[in-house]
């Protein structure tokens, strides 16, 4: 690139498109910067000057129209690159009989910034020149750390290209793949020169189906998996749009012999939403936290820079909040505090609040997944499999060897669990019992909120009413209510509406009020253990009266006795021998069975 010496005009170029303004005179003294006059050996050397000062000062360029002497034909001798938001873009025309397209909206506003360079005629036509420069805009430019994501700026080098390929081949998630290239390359979350969209797209190219996988059975395929595994099912779908989704929801029903669920967790799909209202209109649709988090970084990293961590502990806070009127008070004070206002992604999270923050949601009975990243990880194994170039046959048989996989590790874990000695944490006769009935997840929650409730004062209001709150404060507390007659507890959290596990507010008041088992009628189904316990077949026996009252009572002194026992190896070698003896003693006395009224009928 050489500095001319004088301003002379090309072939063509009239006086005013040459004349050097001041700012022209003042750019001279950086070649960074373009200016009438400048020379080139290359039109390329001048695209790639043009698009650097572009990215400098937040915008981007595109290549636009070539010119040949008298405007067309007789060899190339003038380009011109314009601003990417250059132009206007007309509407599509509808057709009725045409494949129907999306009408995307265009970011071109007719901006009128360019440089336009030309064949330099007095160097033989070896050399282009400047002819013609403006960097006026009609828009606001971006800042640097926006800029970047300009499609023309995001660019993937071979070295992450080929990187990318091999993890895509290895199964991992796109997700993951972000992740492992930021560590290694010691930048932020969210600053890659690439989005997971342009890694996703990358994929997509190199994903190539021989002729013979395109062309498998795919129904058929299903039914011969169907016929060796019962429990299999599943709903491929070819395109995420409305009648797919229609078809999935109305295929689900039919699975559920018509039965709809109470809550339906999905991700931010505006089609999957819209068939939901449309065949799910009673079931309760949440969006899974655990989905719209997974996307945090990419959303708000670049955005927050520094104060991302921060903004992410003060979100959590706000999602765990139990008032919607707080809830949004703190929200609005948050976009204040981190200068989100007019950021596309909090507004939208905002507006859906209803189907994703916890004050909105409690009541509905989510099972607890809002808290788990069990859907997130049933997601990132299917991306994983979608992420390597396998044919679709072996997707299918990998989903079912993975869904038969997850039932075989819960029945495990409930055998283990049998197998091993549970370890209790309270000296809680209830937590005993619950170790006996719930499965092994379940306990495990309410062994948590059983441990926290010994830290809960609570306080008699009247009547039934009751005020539970932590011993270190001195305000706020849930209501709880108790009906003694139908043994019915409720809790102003609603955590057992939301889960079905009770909360420490519930169990702090149960405990003082003696009970030594958990209702029955608060262990559900979901939850309930489903091996035949030693005690299940007494609890489930109403019939024999008031022999059943004892077996309660049996029931809560068993609790007592292992809880107590299980304080240390003394207390447990001795409750052991004990009981042996004991239970040697109760096998040799007679059975007595009832049989109708009155009488009896004595067994041996």
């Amino acid at each position: 690139m050489e500095r001319p010496n004088s301003g002379e005009e090309g072939e063509g170029d009239s006086p005013n498109e040459t004349r050097i303004s001041l700012e022209t005179a003042a750019a001279e003294a950086d070649d960074s910067v373009p200016y009438i006059g400048q020379r080139f050996l290359t039109h390329e050397a001048a695209y790639e000057l043009y698009s650097g000062f572009a990215k400098q000062c937040g915008f981007s360029i595109r290549r636009h129209r070539t010119e040949g002497k008298d405007g067309v034909g007789k060899g190339l001798t003038r380009r011109y690159f314009v601003c990417h938001r250059a132009g206007n873009t007309p509407a599509k025309p509808f057709d009725d009989g045409a494949k129907q397209q999306r009408n995307r909206k265009s970011s071109r506003c007719g901006c009128q910034a360019y440089l336009r360079i030309g064949r330099d005629a007095g160097a033989g036509g070896l050399e282009w020149r400047v002819t013609g420069f403006s960097n006026h805009h009609n828009h606001e430019l971006l800042r640097q750390d926006e800029v970047r994501f300009l499609p023309a700026y995001r660019v993937i080098s071979d070295s992450d290209r080929d990187r990318i390929l091999v993890f895509a081949k290895s199964g991992i998630s796109v997700q993951q793949m972000m992740r492992i290239m930021e560590l290694e390359k010691c930048v932020q979350p969210g600053t890659l020169p690439f989005t997971e969209k342009d890694v996703r797209n990358l994929i997509q190219s190199f994903r190539r189906f021989e002729h013979q996988e395109e062309s498998v059975d795919l129904l058929q395929m299903c039914r011969n998996v169907k016929e060796k595994d019962p429990n299999f099912s599943c709903a491929l779908l070819r395109e995420e749009n409305l009648q797919s989704f229609t078809w999935a929801l109305q295929v689900f029903l039919n699975f559920m012999n018509r039965k709809a669920p109470q809550t339906i967790l999905t991700d931010q799909n505006k089609y999957l939403k819209e068939a939901v209202q449309k065949e799910l209109p009673n079931t309760k649709h949440a969006f899974s936290i655990g989905l719209l988090a997974s996307r945090f970084p990419s959303w708000f990293s670049a955005v927050l820079g520094g104060h991302y961590n921060d903004w992410e502990v003060e979100f959590y806070r706000l999602y765990n909040m139990e008032s919607t009127m707080d809830f949004d008070l703190g929200w609005s004070d948050m976009v204040s505090c981190y200068g989100l206002h007019g950021n596309r992604h909090i507004a939208s999270l905002f507006a859906s609040r209803n189907l994703w923050a916890s004050p909105y949601l409690r009541g509905h009975f989510l099972a607890g997944l809002t808290a788990l990243p069990g859907v997130s990880k049933i997601k990132d194994f299917i991306q994983r499999l979608l992420s390597t170039q396998i044919c679709l046959s072996r997707f299918i048989e990998q989903v079912a060897i993975v869904v038969d996989y997850k039932d075989q590790a819960g029945e495990q874990q409930i055998a283990q669990q049998s197998l091993e000695n549970t370890i209790l944490k309270t000296a809680a006769p209830v937590e005993g019992h619950a170790a006996a009935v719930f499965t092994p997840y379940a306990f495990c929650k309410l062994q948590d909120e059983l441990v926290g409730a010994a830290h809960y004062a609570y306080f008699h209001l009247e009547g039934n009413a009751y005020l539970v709150r932590h011993h270190t404060t001195t305000d706020g507390g849930c209501n709880v209510t108790w009906n003694q007659k139908e043994e019915l507890i409720s809790c102003s959290c609603q955590m057992f509406e939301s889960s079905g596990i009770l909360c420490r507010h519930a169990l702090r008041l149960l405990t003082t009020l003696n009970y030594f088992q958990i209702p029955d009628h608060y262990v559900p189904v979901r939850w309930r253990r489903t091996q035949a316990q030693p005690s299940k077949s007494l609890i489930s026996a109403p019939h024999y009266g008031r022999s059943y009252e004892r077996v309660k009572e049996l029931q809560s002194m068993v609790a007592v006795l292992v809880s107590e026992a299980s304080q240390s190896e003394e207390r447990m070698d001795l409750a052991t021998q004990e009981v042996s003896v004991l239970l040697s003693r109760i096998k040799q006395q007679p059975v007595v069975a009832n049989v109708s009224g009155d009488s009896v009928r004595r067994l041996w």
